[in-house]
This record gives C-alpha cells, structure tokens and sequence, in this order.
C-alpha cells in the first residue's frame, strides 16, 4: 500500500514509531527461553498447591465433608479448606459471590472446596481423589430458558430504548422476528491458571500471577488473606494467552497460592491442569437472541426490538460489563429509528462466564448481522445492498444509546474499497452460477463491517500509570500498569518511550508489571492497553526530558527549540553531546530523572443508571469479505477465501497489528465455526480438553487469506501517536464467515431464512439444511 505524502514525511522523521519492528519476545518465544511463571526458579521448599472438587455432585447442599485419607496420603503437607482463610472467603471481581472455598453449597461442577498443599504436584494431585464429599442434589439450573423459567439473575435487567419501536413496528411494511442462539468459548491460553507465593517479612507475600489485572490480584489476596494492600506485591512478567480469561479468573488460584504460603511459611506454586482449568473457569458468555424488525420494502430499518439472554453463571462476575457491552454493539454498524434493546443476567449454575476478547460485542454485533441477512433474504437482495443501505451516514449517525458516530465517512470508505478490491460483485455473479451448477456442495459469499467503541463503559477504568527512569549511562527504566499477554503491549510502549527519549530501542529495558513500583492499575482489557499506558509512559518521558531541556537551556543559555534529542545524542545549537553525559552533568545538578506518568482518557461521559453520555473515546472500524463452501450432505464446511481491511489508524506498529488482526479473525472464526461448549443435563461440561473442543488450527485457515491495514489519514482523536487500538475488533470480522454460512445454506430454499445458530458446526449446519428442504418440501 501507499501511504498519504503527509504520513509518509511524519514516518520518514519517527525512528522507532510506526515500523515494523519485532516483538520484544520474539526471539526468546521461539528459542523457547522466554520466561513464564512454570520457568521461573522454584526457591528450595516450593510446595504445590492443588484444588480438590467433588466429582460427584454437580449442584447442592454440602452434608459433610471427610479429608481425613486426604491428610494421610504420601507428601502431603496441608489441606486447605474455607476455615483457614483468616479474610474474607471471596475473590469476585466486584460484587461479590464468588468463595475462594465453597463452604456450604457447591454452585456448579468443578467449584473448589479445598486445596491440598503437597512436597510434589503429583503427590498433591494423588491425595486429592481421597476426599468423600457428601451433597444433597439441587435441580441445576443450567440453560438461559431455564433461568427465565424460574426467574433467577445475577444482576437487574438493563436496556436502551430510543424512539417509539412499538409505533415504529406497527408503521413499518414489513417485520421479521426469530430467535438465534450464540454460544460461548473456551479461553484456551497455551499457558493456564498459574501462581507462585513466596512468603516476605512481616506478613508481605510477592505473588508471581498470570493475570491482566495485577491490581485486583493484589487487592484480592489481601482481602483473602486479611492483610492491608500495600503488604502484598503482585508481579507479571508475561502470560501464555489471556483473551479476558485472566482479567478476573486469575483472582481464586492467586488467592490459593498465597493462603498456602500463608499457613506453611514456604513458598507455594498452584498451577491447573488443563481439563480442571477448563471445568473450573468462565468462558465467553452464551445467548439466546430473540429478535423482531420493521422495515420497508427497499430494506431500509424502521425498528428493532432484541432481548439478549445471557446465560452469566453462578455469580456477576464481569457480566454487568459484558452484557452492557453487548448492547452497545447491538447496532453493529447500522442505523435504527426506533430501538428496544434489551438484555437479562441471568443466573445458572454453570461456571461463571466471564471476560473474553471482545467482552459481549461479538454477540451484540452477530445478531445485528442476523436481522440485516433474514432482511435480504426474504427480500431477495443481496445482503451487502442492505447493509449499506442502513449504514450510519451523516444524518444518520446517532447510536441507540446516544453517542454520535462521528467517522462514518471511514466505515463507508473502508468498506467501499474492500468491495472493490475483494471482486465482490463479480464474485456474487461466480458464486450463483456455481450453486445452480451443484446440487450436493453450496457457495456463500459476505462483506460485513465491524464498529467497536474503544474504551472501558466503566469510566474509572480508563486511567493508567507509568514508573520512568533515566540513568546516568543513558539507559531507560521502563515500568507501566499494562500486562504482557502475547500482543505487543510492552514492545509498542517501549518503542514510543525510544522516541521520546531519541534512543535506540536496546537503551529500553522492559521491566516486569509489578503493583509495588505503580499503584492502583486497570485491567490491560477493552482494547484499551496501548492507548493507555503508552500514553502514561509518553507523559513521564516528556516530563524528565522537559526537566533536561530546561537545564540544558540554563547551562548554554539557549532556547528549548535549540535542544534536539535523537540518535543517543542531544544537540544543543551547534553542539552535540552523548546522552549519558547529558543525563550525568544533570544528576551532579541534581536534576530529577524519574517520573510516575499518568493518563486519563477524556471526554468519557458515560452515566449509565440515566443511560446518558459518551461511553467509547472513538469507534475502530474494519471490514471482512468471506467465501465459504459447504457440503449440504455432511455439514462440513470450508473457508475458501477471506480478505480483510482494517482501521488502526497510524499504527504503531504495522507488524504487530497485522498479527493481532489475523489472530484476533482466526479465533472469532474459530468461535463461530468449530468452538462447542457442552453440558450435560447434570451441568457437566464434557467438551474441556483437546479431545473434545475444537479450536481453529493452521489447516483451518482459508487458502487465500489477505490482510490490510486501511489507509487511514490518523485517529481525530489525541490518542498516542494518533493511532487506533487493535487488540478486540478483529474479532467480530468473523462475523464475514458466519455469515456467508448462512447465504451458502439460504441458497436451497430462497426467501426463507436459515435458522442457523452459533458455533456453525457440521451438525448445526445439516440441522439448518434440513430444516430449509423440510420447509421447502411442505410448500
């Protein structure tokens, strides 16, 4: 691609910001010496903690409990249970409800209700089958119908109302209604639940956790274990995947470790095995979606009425901001007069569903896509003249909740240049002559478009601090609140703090997320990573280098426009001097070289019991074209061909957006195609290993897979460097795939709509055929 002449003389003067530079890690991923908490030394002593359950009982009462096998069994050092926790039995993120240890109920299979302390994993793993735990069998509750059955929540109902949709609906020519189903997802982070405690003075503990919020595993284990906040260090160097699977899950195993340290004085490593993790952790939040539509005959919207089901789990969890955000993207990218749209928490005694990338806005998005579909289709339009056609413009640019989406002259181009450049139309034409062709094996085609509001819905989230020293040898002390899970943050973060300072990336050291060194952090969540702590950091750099060039100015009696930093060096006039002289003769003046930066996102606004205001700082946009093949006698199905093009603004870093955005695509199509989450009528998850869950591999990709990043003249937005966050959006891209799914199966049966739900297995397809010829045979 070319960039715009004036992006291109902005780069040519950036040494280190919008290239295309190697992940700081990459090269220790690949020789495999990158440090994860499993390789970090274990100090002699380490014990190993291990979460025992009742394999039994699935939901009920806890009659007794017999650990007394337990305790004689070889290299056991202690059991746990909820007597020894001298806090508060409780690690939820927020409100609550969610116990370290069961004490009286076990609310769904795999809750823990007490942990083996052992010299040897093994030998902790072995004593934890002694226990015999008696229950009393409760009737689970465990699917989103059954909840609404017997009226059980775990937070209130909420909704956006605009407009009449009553009157509307009565108004409109046509109307639609169904129902669709959206399942949830399995994490699947290469490294699980993992926490080393190692016991400090006076009652401190240094906690090693895989998470995205060391701040909350911090305030956790205090609060667990009774503790004031600032006696306990929570450290993160890099996770093996987190996805939101470590945003509030990390909490309990944290929380185990350390009140093991706690009672033993030794140091205590928890890590899960991988069917227990996957019983035991939340997953992406499954819906029922019922829908109705009003529209005219050309297909433009007239009025929307949703009700999202949203089957949360035993406890809230994240899902107040889960199923806001569900909401929120309920409009995907299309304009509605008048809108209800409605959601309900409602309480299962399943796992608790939690944070996944994305956090409820794929499902929000996946259903707008279903309505504009079920629109064309018994129109018999093409499904891309409909969505252009409702398509937020310049009149009509005002979402549901009230924020104007004030670039949507980018959506509109994006997707125009994707259409073009994808051959759609022409692809259209080669698609239906296929079909006409082929009786057994059927084509599906779709452009879908992404709008994803970037900021934490919850306002105090959006603020980020970061810890900056320079030294005297012209070397930099890098530390922020942001986590390391796979994505960049840290080396992106690094190369803005290389081009404020004008030094060369190897003068960065990257440190470790550490609460002690800055305080009081957010989750690296909501896509939002980059945009805050690069900003933070950004901030501190420009303070201790203002701070320099105020004494540079002093000592030669200049301006600052006369101080120039670049190349490890600083200019000053006609002079040239190291940097680490610079910064040497300013430590013997006694110049401060360290700063705590901070950033606070502006302009959020968001009230949510008036449900007024600015919820997102700005909207990324993007676009997929997926063609897909499908085999009407077996269900199977391939991807033949996608080509994406999407907004990041000015990246950063064009080589680890282009990664995030394909990954990001790839496990939303994996979420939407092969990832089957399922319970048994006893509320027992049977799909928590390999052997049963399926999750996207290289042979899954399609065959002609092309990725772009949109020309895009920089985010309006003050945002760091003007660039757009990356991290979530890509996601909902797949939603191309689900989609051209359903134009392959509605080209058996036109104008009647598939009744297709998520994931788009081979058995949920063949039940969408069969249902189509079923109805066409009855006609």
């Amino acid at each position: 691609m070319t960039a715009p002449l004036d992006q291109k003389n902005m780069d040519m003067s950036l040494k280190h910001v919008r290239k295309p530079l190697a992940h700081d890690s990459a090269e220790k991923h690949v020789r495999g010496t990158a440090t994860y908490i499993d390789d970090i030394v274990e100090p002699m002593g380490t014990l190993h903690v291990v979460p025992g359950w009742s394999r039994q009982a699935v939901r009920g009462r806890i009659q007794s409990v017999n650990l007394e096998d337990v305790e004689k069994a070889p290299g056991v050092v202690a059991v746990l249970t909820a007597d020894d926790i001298k806090g508060i039995n409780d690690c939820s993120s927020a409100f609550g409800g969610d116990p370290v240890l069961a004490e009286e109920e076990i609310l769904f299979f795999g809750q823990v209700v007490f942990a083996i302390v052992g010299e040897t994993r093994e030998a902790a793993r072995k004593a934890a089958l002694k226990a015999k735990i008696d229950v009393t069998p409760i009737t689970p509750i465990l699917t989103p119908e059954d909840a609404v059955d017997a009226d059980t929540t775990v937070l209130p109902d909420y909704q956006f109302r605009r407009g009449s949709p009553e009157t509307g609906m009565q108004a409109s020519e046509e109307v639609l209604s169904g129902s669709m189903f959206i399942g949830g997802q399995e994490h699947f982070y290469l490294e699980g639940q993992i926490a080393m405690a190692l016991p400090q003075e006076d009652g401190g503990m240094l906690v090693h956790t895989s998470t995205q919020h060391p701040t909350e595993v911090q305030h956790t284990v205090a609060k667990v274990l009774g503790v004031p906040d600032a006696t306990i260090t929570a450290e993160i160097r890099r996770m093996g995947g987190g996805f939101g699977g470590k945003e509030s899950q990390a909490n309990q195993w944290a929380s185990l470790a350390a009140l093991a340290a706690q009672k033993t004085g030794r140091t205590c490593k928890l890590r899960l095995d991988r069917d227990d993790d996957m019983i035991m952790t939340g997953k992406r939040h499954d819906f029922k979606v019922d829908w109705k539509v009003g529209y005219d005959t050309s297909g433009k919207i007239r009025a929307v009425d949703m009700e999202f089901l949203a089957r949360c789990g035993y406890s809230a969890d994240l899902s107040l901001g889960v199923n806001d955000r569900t909401l929120f993207h309920s409009d995907s990218s299309y304009f509605y007069p008048d809108a209800l749209i409605r959601s309900r928490r409602l309480r299962t005694d399943t796992c608790s569903n939690t944070a996944f990338r994305g956090f409820g806005g794929p499902q929000g998005m996946l259903a707008a896509e279903r309505l504009i579909d079920a629109i064309a289709i018994k129109l018999g339009k093409d499904p891309l003249e409909v969505r252009k056609l409702n398509f937020y413009d310049g009149e009509r640019n005002l979402t549901p909740y009230g924020m104007p989406v004030e670039e949507w002259e980018v959506m509109h181009d994006l997707i125009s240049q994707l259409e073009e450049s994808s051959g759609y139309w022409r692809r259209r034409e080669e698609i239906r002559e296929f079909n006409e062709n082929n009786a057994v094996l059927k084509k599906g085609l779709a452009l879908t478009p992404v709008k994803f509001g970037i900021s934490f819905t919850l306002k105090h989230l959006n603020q980020a601090g970061a810890l900056v020293h320079l030294y005297t040898d012209g070397s930099v002390h890098l530390n922020h609140g942001g986590t390391e899970m796979g994505q960049g943050l840290y080396q992106k973060v690094a190369q803005v703090v290389a081009e404020e300072f004008g030094v060369s990336l190897d003068k960065v050291v990257i440190t470790a997320t550490n609460t002690s060194k800055v305080p009081n952090t957010g989750p690296t969540a909501a896509s939002s990573g980059t945009d805050l702590n690069a900003m933070a950091a950004k901030n501190a750099a420009q303070v201790i280098k203002g701070r320099l060039i105020e004494f540079l100015c002093e000592q030669h009696q200049c301006g600052p426009e006369a101080v120039h930093f670049g190349d490890n060096k600083v200019i000053v006039g006609d002079q040239s001097f190291a940097l680490s002289e610079i910064a040497k003769h300013a430590h013997m003046a006694r110049i401060q070289m360290s700063h705590a930066g901070f950033y606070a996102t502006p302009g959020i606004t968001w009230d949510r019991e008036s449900v007024t205001g600015r919820p997102f700082y700005y909207f990324a946009f993007g676009g997929a074209c997926a063609e897909v093949t499908i085999d009407t006698m077996t269900g199977e199905m391939t991807v033949d061909r996608v080509d994406i093009l999407h907004d990041v603004g000015h990246s950063l870093n064009p080589a680890i957006d282009m990664g995030q955005i394909e990954g990001g695509f790839v496990q939303g199509m994996g979420w939407l195609t092969t990832e089957e989450l399922v319970w048994d009528e006893q509320g027992r998850l049977r799909t928590h290993a390999p052997s049963t869950y399926k999750i996207p591999t290289a042979s899954d990709l399609p065959e002609d897979f092309s990725v772009k990043l949109y020309e895009s003249s920089g985010n309006p937005k003050e945002t760091v460097y003007r660039s757009k966050a990356v991290g979530e959006p890509p996601v909902m891209l797949a939603n191309a795939v689900f989609c051209a799914i359903t134009d392959a199966v509605a080209s058996l049966n036109p104008g009647e709509v598939p009744d297709l739900h998520a994931p788009a297995t081979p058995e949920s397809i063949m039940r969408a055929v069969q249902d189509l010829r079923r109805r066409k045979a009855g006609s």
